[in-house]
């Protein structure tokens, strides 16, 4: 991401999260009014959302503007998990009202009181939906333009409380006709709905702090791209790395034949990084793999060791194989990777016992040293027209 592209990003969630609270102070002032006039418990802790929906505001706010912060000696990434951080207390703060409005609830439930609901209440829930509605279509249609996690976030929430305004005014008019006092239960039911709400943002928000994986999509992409460039015949472990929006780092090994002058090998690998920091913003970082041809006995070889990782499971792929004679004449040592994904059964230690036990019946005197990958964003890949 450009460095103007970053700064308009910035601008755009900042506009966002002050017109965010602008809109729930104001809510909170009206709501609140409303709610201690009509001794409403329901409407009131509607009003206390809207207050927390303000803070949670003013952190988004906050995580936009320490976002934007470029690199320094002590964070050579940047700042943009602040923004990451930014989301996650906000989902924080949205379980914090739940509990709260839980316990009320259940209070007003055990002991109930009676409500004196007045139908210029009902019409300042009316325009809280409203404005909550809208504020939802806007939070979701910046957050989608900017990629923002914490304008989703803030869609989400606003959604929420367009549904627990509305099962606040459906209470509060069924408790006018039928004379029962529901307010204790509708609030119980908002505050389940905000728990459960609460829950699955924070675990959205963790997401990327705790090293979300790329999408499959994404991946896929980068690797055909990368398998179109000339010499390249395989890829395999690609790594992504999220530091913020706009801030994403990765590496990747490319294999080429090792009968290709280096020099040209190099100036391809060169390409190919800065393709990828002009075209998409990724910095990647790319490893040059040399491969033995499959006319060579080395890739005859090659072909016969990846064969036996197929037939230990079909999932199995083999790269950065190597050869090294043994120390003072003994026996040679077969060091290569084998990669497994992660769904995948076996244990390392079996995958690494099975294939040792393959190797050894037709080579006894030649002791493996083999590494297994899981976990990689791209298992490797060999273009089949090479």
């Amino acid at each position: 991401m450009q460095q103007s592209e970053s700064a308009g990003r910035a601008a755009a969630g900042k506009r966002a999260s002050i017109i965010g609270i602008g809109c729930n102070l104001g809510l909170f002032g009206v709501k609140l009014a409303a709610g201690l006039l009509s001794g409403s418990l329901s409407v009131a802790a509607d009003a206390f959302n809207n207050l927390s929906d303000a803070s949670s505001s003013l952190i988004s706010l906050l995580g936009f503007k320490l976002g934007e912060r470029p690199a320094d000696p002590e964070h050579p990434y940047g700042h943009g998990r602040y923004e990451y951080l930014a989301g996650l207390c906000v989902s924080v703060l949205i379980l914090a009202v739940g509990i709260e409005l839980l316990r009320s609830s259940i209070g007003r439930i055990l002991a109930p009181e009676p409500v004196d609901f007045t139908w210029l209440t009902a019409a300042i829930l009316v325009l809280s939906i409203a404005v909550k509605a809208g504020m939802a279509v806007f939070y979701r249609r910046t957050g989608r333009r900017i990629g923002s996690d914490t304008l989703t976030a803030a869609a989400a929430d606003s959604r929420n409380d367009v549904l627990a305004t509305g099962c606040v005014l459906a209470g509060a008019l069924l408790s006018r006709l039928t004379g029962r006092e529901l307010d204790g239960f509708v609030g119980l039911g908002v505050a389940v709905f905000i728990l459960y709400s609460g829950f699955g943002l924070v675990r959205g928000t963790l997401d990327p702090l705790l090293g979300r994986a790329p999408e499959p999509a994404e991946v896929e992409a980068i690797r055909q791209k990368i398998l179109g460039y000339p010499g390249v015949i395989g890829t395999h472990d690609l790594l992504v790395h999220d530091y913020g929006p706009g801030r994403q780092f990765a590496s990747v090994h490319v294999e080429m034949s090792a009968a290709d002058d280096p020099l040209q090998s190099h100036a391809v690998v060169d390409t190919i990084e800065r393709d990828f920091l002009r075209e998409y913003g990724l910095n990647l970082v790319v490893h040059m793999d040399p491969v033995a041809d499959v006319d060579t006995a080395a890739g005859r070889f090659r072909q016969w060791v990846e064969a036996q990782a197929r037939a230990v499971d079909p999932a199995l792929t083999v790269h950065d194989l190597a050869v090294m004679p043994g120390a003072d004449g003994g026996a040679a040592v077969f060091s290569f990777d084998c990669a497994a994904p992660a769904s995948l059964p076996l244990s390392d230690g079996e995958i690494q016992a099975r294939l040792a036990a393959r190797v050894a019946a037709r080579y006894p005197r030649c002791r493996c040293e083999i590494t297994v990958d899981r976990g990689y964003a791209a298992l490797p890949h060999n273009d089949p027209a090479r």
